[in-house]
C-alpha cells in the first residue's frame, strides 16, 4: 500500500514540474521539434565571453571597450570589407559600428534631403548585414534573433536571408525605398550598428567593482544593464555601495569621502539626485577656517578647492567614528585595534597605532570630544540623516542596486574558468579561512555561497537584516572581497610615516604563483584542474612595473588592470572563444569626440593564455548544460503525452 501512495507521489510531483512546460509545449511533435534544436544548438561553436573587472566609474572607457567588442570587431570586420572599399569608407562603417547612435544623430543633420538618406542607406546596409550574417552563423537562428530589437525582429530576419538565387539586391533596396519615404531609414541602420556589437559578445561577465574613483558610476551601470547577457560577480565596493542604497551610515560616509577625493560629486548628484548640501552647511558652521590641507582633492571641478577639502574631511571624521561605533558592536570580528579615535592624544598631537605613537598632520578636530570620541555632534547627525534620506530615496540607485543584486554572484564557472572578485581568504599554509556570516563560521567555497544567500535575503527584506556584514564585506580581513589585513584610510589621511600605510595581502596573492595551490582552490569549486585557470580582479596588476597578469603557476590570472585613469588608466578583458582564451590590453581612451570624428580606438595588445587543440562546442558550455537538462525534460514530457499523463492540444 505504501509503495503505491509512494509510486502516486511521484507521478503527481512529475506532473506537476511538467505541466507549466506543457502550456508552452503543447504536443509530441513541438517537443520534438524543440529536441531536435536543442540537439544542434549542442553542436555549434562556443560562445565568446568577455570577462571585464574593476572598472570603478569609467563609463566613457567601458563604452568605448564594449563598443569594440575589445578590439575584436575591429579585425572581423577589416577581414570583410576593407578591400571592399576606399579607406574613408571603410573608417565611416568602423565608427558606424562602434557609436551607431552618435553617427546617426550627426546624419541626420547632415543627410537632409530623402535622396541622400537612401543612398547612404542602400550603401551602407548592404555592408552592416554582411557582417551581421557572419556573427549570427555562429549561433542558432532563435538565438540570434534575441538580440534583434523586437519591432524590426522579423524585418531583419529577412534580410539576414537576402543573399540568395531567388533574391536579389531589390529586395533590400525595397525595403530601404520604404523606410525612406517613412523617414525611418537611418533608425534602422542605428538598430542595425547595435546588433552587431551585440552578436560579437554572446556574455559580459563584469568582475565586480562597477563604482568608485572614477567619474560616473552610475553611468557605468546604465551602460552594462543595457547589454542583452550580462553576469555579475560582486566585488567589494559593490558591497559598498549597496550598502549606502540601504541606509548604512559609515559606508554613507566612505561613498561621499571618495567622491569628494576625487570629485565626482556629478554622479551623486545629477546621477542620482543625492545633494551633499548638507555637508556644505555643516562645513561652514564648523569647519569654517579649517586649512584642511591634507585633504585636498584630486583634479578639478565646480566647487572651490578648500570647500571640497573640507567638506572630505568632515566626512571622514564621521566615517571613523561611526565604524569605530560598529566595530564596538562586533567584537567577534577581532578588530578593537582599528578602533583609533580614542587613541589621539590631543594635547602631544599625536596618535597611538599598533602600540607605537605616531605624530598627526591635522590636528583640528572640533567635532571630536576626546571624553566620548565615537559620537557624532548634533550638528553631525542632522548632516547625515538628511543625506541618508537621500540615499535611500534614489529611486535610481535602488534600481541599478537591484539589478546588480538579481543579475549578481560570488562567483561564476565558465568551462574550465572560475572567476571571483577577490581571493579565497587562507592561511600560510594555504588552508582556508574562516569567516562568521549570520552566526555561523563558513570557509572555502561555502563561504561565497553563505555570503550569496546573505545578499540575496538582505535585499530581499532589507528591514531583517545586518547591514553591519556589507561593511565586512568591504574591508574585513577575511573578507573574500577584501583579502588584506585593515584598510589605512585613517592612517593615509592623518599620519605621515608610510609605514601606517601598509595594508597586508592575504596569503592567497602569493600562493596562486603556486600550482598545488591553484589545484586546490579550483577542485574546492568544482572546476577541472588540469586545465583549470583561476580569474580575479581586486588587486591591479602594475603593468608599468612589468608585472605580468598571468601568475608563474600558469592557473590564475588577474584581470585588474588600472582601468580607472586613478588607478593607472589601462585595463584588461579576458575574452573566451570556442579556440582560446586571451587577455586584451586596453590602453588610455581619449574620448567618445574623438572615436567619431578622428576614429580614435583602443587596439588592444593580446596575448593567448589557453588555446584548445579542439574547439569548444556548446555542448562544452553553460548553454550546453541547461540545453542538456532541457532536453531530458522535453523527454519526460513526451512520455507524459504518450502514456495520457498528460493531454495534447493541437
Amino acid at each position: 500500500m505504501q509503495q503505491r501512495k509512494d509510486k502516486d507521489e511521484h507521478q503527481d510531483s512529475e506532473l506537476a514540474k511538467l505541466a507549466p512546460l506543457a502550456r508552452e509545449i503543447p504536443n509530441i511533435d513541438k517537443a520534438i521539434a524543440e529536441i531536435v534544436r536543442f540537439s544542434a544548438e549542442l553542436t555549434l561553436p562556443g560562445g565568446t565571453i568577455h570577462v571585464i573587472s574593476d572598472i570603478h566609474g569609467e563609463d566613457k572607457k567601458l563604452r568605448h571597450v564594449i563598443n569594440n567588442a575589445s578590439g575584436t570587431l575591429r579585425p572581423l570586420v577589416e577581414r570583410l570589407l576593407k578591400d571592399r572599399m576606399p579607406p574613408e569608407q571603410f573608417q565611416e562603417i568602423l565608427t558606424l559600428v562602434f557609436y551607431p547612435a552618435e553617427v546617426i544623430g550627426r546624419l541626420e543633420q547632415t543627410l537632409v534631403s530623402q535622396q541622400e538618406r537612401k543612398d547612404y542607406a542602400t550603401r551602407t546596409l548592404h555592408d552592416l548585414f554582411h557582417i551581421v550574417r557572419v556573427l549570427a552563423a555562429r549561433r542558432s537562428l532563435k538565438h540570434s534573433m534575441r538580440v534583434f530589437p523586437a519591432e524590426y525582429r522579423e524585418l531583419l530576419a529577412e534580410i539576414l536571408h537576402e543573399p540568395s538565387t531567388e533574391r536579389d539586391r531589390s529586395y533590400v533596396d525595397a525595403i530601404v525605398d520604404e523606410l525612406t519615404r517613412r523617414g525611418r531609414v537611418l533608425h534602422l541602420i542605428h538598430l542595425t550598428g547595435r546588433v552587431i556589437r551585440n552578436l560579437a559578445i554572446d556574455e559580459l561577465i563584469i568582475g565586480g567593482d562597477a563604482w568608485d574613483r572614477g567619474p560616473r558610476g552610475d553611468r557605468v551601470m546604465d551602460y552594462i544593464m543595457q547589454q542583452p547577457n550580462v553576469s555579475f560577480v560582486w566585488g567589494n565596493h559593490d558591497m559598498e555601495w549597496l550598502g549606502a542604497c540601504l541606509g548604512h551610515r559609515a559606508l554613507i560616509c566612505q561613498v561621499l569621502r571618495i567622491s569628494l577625493r576625487y570629485r565626482r560629486l556629478s554622479q551623486l548628484e545629477e546621477g542620482y539626485g543625492i545633494p551633499v548640501q548638507p555637508l556644505e552647511v555643516l562645513v561652514r558652521k564648523v569647519y569654517a577656517d579649517d586649512p584642511a590641507e591634507h585633504f585636498e582633492a584630486k583634479g578639478t571641478g565646480m566647487r572651490e578647492k578648500r570647500m571640497i577639502a573640507r567638506m572630505q574631511k568632515a566626512a571622514a571624521i564621521m566615517q571613523f567614528k561611526l565604524e569605530g561605533q560598529m566595530l564596538a558592536r562586533h567584537p567577534e570580528w577581532g578588530l578593537e585595534h582599528r578602533r583609533l579615535l580614542h587613541r589621539i592624544n590631543h594635547e602631544a598631537g599625536t596618535i597611538e597605532v599598533d602600540g607605537v605613537s605616531y605624530p598627526l598632520l591635522d590636528t583640528h578636530f572640533p567635532t571630536i570630544d576626546p571624553a566620548n570620541p565615537y559620537e557624532l555632534t548634533n550638528e553631525e547627525k542632522l548632516c547625515l540623516e538628511r543625506i541618508r534620506g537621500s540615499f535611500m530615496a534614489s529611486q535610481k540607485l535602488w534600481d541599478q542596486i537591484r539589478w546588480m543584486v538579481s543579475h549578481g554572484e560570488m562567483y561564476l564557472r565558465r568551462q574550465e574558468h572560475l572567476i571571483f572578485h577577490g581571493c579565497v581568504p587562507v592561511d600560510n599554509n594555504g588552508d582556508f579561512l574562516p569567516m562568521m556570516v549570520n552566526g555561523k563560521s563558513y570557509s572555502g567555497r561555502a563561504l561565497f555561497d553563505a555570503i550569496e544567500s546573505y545578499v540575496y535575503r538582505l535585499l530581499d527584506s532589507p528591514q531583517n537584516g545586518e547591514p553591519d556584514l556589507l561593511w565586512y564585506l568591504w574591508s574585513g580581513p577575511e573578507s573574500p572581497l577584501f583579502g588584506k589585513d585593515r584598510i589605512t584610510t585613517l592612517e593615509r589621511d592623518l599620519i605621515k610615516d608610510p609605514k601606517t600605510h601598509v595594508e597586508t595581502k592575504n596569503p592567497y596573492f602569493r600562493l596562486i604563483h603556486e600550482v598545488w595551490f591553484c589545484d586546490k582552490v579550483l577542485s574546492e569549486f568544482g572546476v577541472p584542474v588540469e586545465q583549470g585557470l583561476i580569474v580575479n580582479g581586486h588587486v591591479p596588476v602594475e603593468v608599468e612595473k612589468g608585472e605580468s597578469p598571468l601568475k608563474k603557476s600558469a592557473k590564475a590570472i588577474t584581470i585588474d588592470g588600472a582601468f580607472s585613469e586613478a588607478y593607472g588608466d589601462h585595463g584588461f578583458t579576458l575574452v573566451m572563444e570556442a579556440h582560446r582564451t586571451f587577455l586584451a590590453k586596453h590602453h588610455h581612451f581619449e574620448s567618445v569626440e574623438a572615436a567619431i570624428n578622428k576614429g580614435a580606438d583602443i587596439i588592444p595588445s593580446i596575448t593567448v593564455v589557453r588555446e584548445w587543440s579542439k574547439p569548444k562546442r556548446v555542448a562544452d558550455s553553460q548553454r550546453g548544460r541547461y540545453l542538456v537538462q532541457a532536453i531530458k525534460l522535453l523527454e519526460e514530457l513526451i512520455d507524459m503525452y504518450r502514456n495520457n499523463r498528460l493531454q495534447q492540444r493541437f
